[in-house]
């Protein structure tokens, strides 16, 4: 029963943040372990979905041509550099502040989301700008999130969007580095749990399902302005979150 229960829940958070590209891992490690399922048990689940869902919803973008290569892999390849350095810096560093900072970074991200309207960068451009901004972002996405160790997701979308990405495009492009950037953590926490098959069962059902809505209403419903939109209230969602389990 709380297996079919948290299929449920996977499936409904997985849809909406499908949306925004950023995957539902952060929420449902805490759903996961308020329903009692050990904790790294709970944190490679959640990882490995965020993997699926992404897999999942990365074949209705790439078919709609929403991923970004040019930006997408620079992201990935300095993002994935740069993340242990992150973790390594972050050693000996007072991760409550750290936190905090990124929590101001997630609610003028959202505000930027929300109130700005940025010249719209066009993608079809040579390599040289594009590789620039997917250089830059990597940088930014893989050192912050192995500092905090948070999704590099969280910061990847608002940046892409801010700097003249249509926000479809950031949304899909994201997801695409999303995939590999949960299979990294899901390999590192499997290593020191064992998986729930019951509970892999039902939330690969949901993750699945909540992707493929997902995408479907990104790419078919929604317009770019809606998807900036909801980006933006889910930042502050994230930002709220992170503040309350602080307090």
């Amino acid at each position: 029963m709380i297996s079919l229960f948290a299929g449920a829940i996977t499936f409904c958070f997985t849809t909406l943040l499908t949306i925004a590209g950023v995957g539902a891992a952060f929420i449902l490690i805490p759903v996961f372990l308020a329903l009692g399922i050990e904790v790294h048990t709970a944190m490679a689940t959640a990882l490995l979905l965020n993997a699926v869902a992404m897999s999942v919803a990365s074949v209705n973008f790439i078919r709609k041509n929403l991923v970004v290569w040019k930006i997408a892999f620079p992201i990935l390849v300095v993002a994935s550099a740069l993340s242990p350095l992150g973790a390594w810096v972050s050693q000996g560093l007072d991760r409550t502040v750290l936190l905090w900072l990124f929590i101001g970074f997630l609610v003028f991200a959202a505000l930027m989301m929300l109130f700005y309207t940025p010249r719209v960068r066009e993608t079809t451009s040579g390599i040289g700008p594009l590789l620039g901004v997917g250089l830059g972002v990597g940088s930014l996405a893989g050192f912050v999130g192995g500092l905090l160790g948070v999704g590099g997701g969280n910061i990847i979308v608002p940046a892409l969007v801010v700097l003249g990405l249509d926000p479809k495009k950031a949304s899909a492009t994201t997801s695409f580095v999303v995939i590999f950037a949960s299979l990294a953590g899901f390999l590192g926490h499997v290593s020191l749990a064992g998986i729930n098959f019951a509970l892999l069962a039902w939330t690969t059902v949901g993750s699945a399902g909540g992707a493929v809505l997902g995408s479907w209403l990104m790419t078919d419903k929604l317009k770019g302005r809606q998807v900036k939109l909801l980006i933006g209230l889910i930042l502050i969602a994230i930002a709220v979150k992170m503040a309350w389990g602080l307090l």
